[in-house]
């Protein structure tokens, strides 16, 4: 099996390790516009060649995509529609990380609102799935760990219930490094997330909701029973999850994704100064982008071995974290809640492992393993899917292939009164 990747960062270079190691590929393509990053890698694969690619211009992509059997899309997400379009013409399978931004007119989120990048995403149902069911392709989206993991967890979490009314999803990112480090992932990602509205499925709607909003606090067994906040935040998964109420989560009429830690404990009151604003303002005569400030000051995410090293042996404050589904239903005429925990190795335990950050083991193992099912023959429906549309036997596979690298769901249903 041949396969490209679009993108060597955190997640394309674990995916492009595992696949190094699979039997049944033949060829990895590494393509980046960074040409050392590109090199850097390769040069530590057996299978691996790298080409510089314009991530912008979809004929470059589907040059190289050319005889791929798997296109993976490890790109940033405004170079959605360019990866994908590339599939297309390439008449290949497509996987990514999370879906893009560019499929509307107005790509801008940040200024334009939150509901066009839903659009974009009902586009990409609509559109591009019976594009690519016509060239009798797969196409995956949402393949990390949120999105990914978490809608897998969610699938196999409302397995539990006869009827389900809401869905929580709480994640809780406690790690902090004793260097200023506010993000161990793409800060320009991360803030641009937090600079808008957040969004969920409420009484069947996919509606905006306030940034910083709607706070849920837990006691998580995993952080020895401390509490801890989380609030809305702009991810995926309600949306994916919403439109597939009624098919894949048993007629769920609320779905929310909730996130805390010290990257939004950092955000916060960045956002209430205005400081994340993505319009100009004039300061002493000059015009400025608030949030173009913010990024500038701001430590890019640990990427290589040696600089992950140097942050651990400094230290960390805290090495902990939460990964939870909280699934409200009934069964057997009961009131119920599924409580699905995922564990999976911490900051300093995925550093001896790998040499990666645990956000760059977790993700990439992950994404990885959506991509082994490519390898195995799981996908057997042609067109466009989300995570959170795996059938039970898929589920079940991912969850086992998963345990291997010792990311385990943990599931109990709890009478709910």
């Amino acid at each position: 099996m041949k396969i490209l990747i679009l993108g060597v960062g955190a997640q394309g270079t674990t995916v492009a390790q595992r696949l190094d190691e699979e039997p049944g590929v033949t060829e990895i393509i590494c393509a980046d516009y960074d040409q050392k990053a590109t090199e850097n890698l390769v040069k530590t694969l057996r299978k691996a060649r790298g080409i510089k690619v314009d991530g912008s211009k979809t004929e470059e992509i589907a040059k190289i995509a050319q005889g791929a059997d798997l296109l993976i899309n490890a790109l940033p997400v405004a170079f959605g529609k360019q990866a994908m379009d590339a599939a297309l013409a390439a008449k290949t399978n497509y996987q990514d990380f999370a879906a893009g931004l560019n499929f509307v007119e107005k790509p801008d989120i940040a200024d334009e609102g939150i509901m066009d990048w839903v659009d974009g995403i009902k586009l990409m149902y609509s559109e591009y799935g019976p594009k690519f069911a016509a060239i009798g392709k797969t196409a995956i989206i949402g393949t990390g760990a949120a999105p990914g993991l978490i809608c897998v967890a969610a699938r196999r979490a409302v397995r539990e219930l006869d009827s389900c009314e809401t869905i929580n999803m709480l994640i809780y990112e406690g790690g902090e490094a004793r260097r200023f480090l506010p993000f161990w992932w793409s800060p320009q990602v991360a803030l641009g997330d937090m600079s808008m509205n957040g969004v969920a499925y409420i009484d069947g709607k996919i509606v905006e909701t306030p940034a910083f909003g709607l706070p849920v606090s837990r006691k998580f067994p995993e952080m020895n029973g401390k509490e801890v906040t989380m609030i809305e935040h702009t991810h995926d998964e309600p949306v994916y999850m919403g439109l597939n109420a009624g098919t894949h989560f048993k007629g769920a009429k609320n779905i929310y994704f909730k996130y805390g830690g010290v990257g939004v404990n950092f955000a916060r009151p960045l956002y209430r100064a205005g400081l994340l604003s993505h319009s100009e303002v004039e300061i002493d005569g000059k015009m400025i982008v608030p949030f173009r400030v913010i990024l500038h000051h701001l430590p890019p995410a640990p990427k290589y071995a040696q600089e992950i090293k140097e942050i651990l042996d400094e230290g960390l404050v805290a090495d902990e974290g939460a990964f939870v589904v909280e699934c409200y239903g009934k069964k057997a005429g009961k009131n119920v809640m599924v409580d699905a925990h995922v564990s999976a190795p911490g900051i300093q335990e995925c550093f001896d492992r790998s040499g990666l950050t645990a956000e760059m083991y977790q993700t990439g193992q992950c994404g990885f393993l959506f991509t082994k099912m490519f390898l195995e023959g799981q996908f057997h429906r042609r067109g466009l899917i989300s995570t959170d549309m795996l059938d039970d036997g898929q589920v079940d596979y991912y969850l086992e292939q998963a345990a291997k690298y010792d990311i385990t769901l943990d599931i109990q249903v709890k009478e709910d009164r």
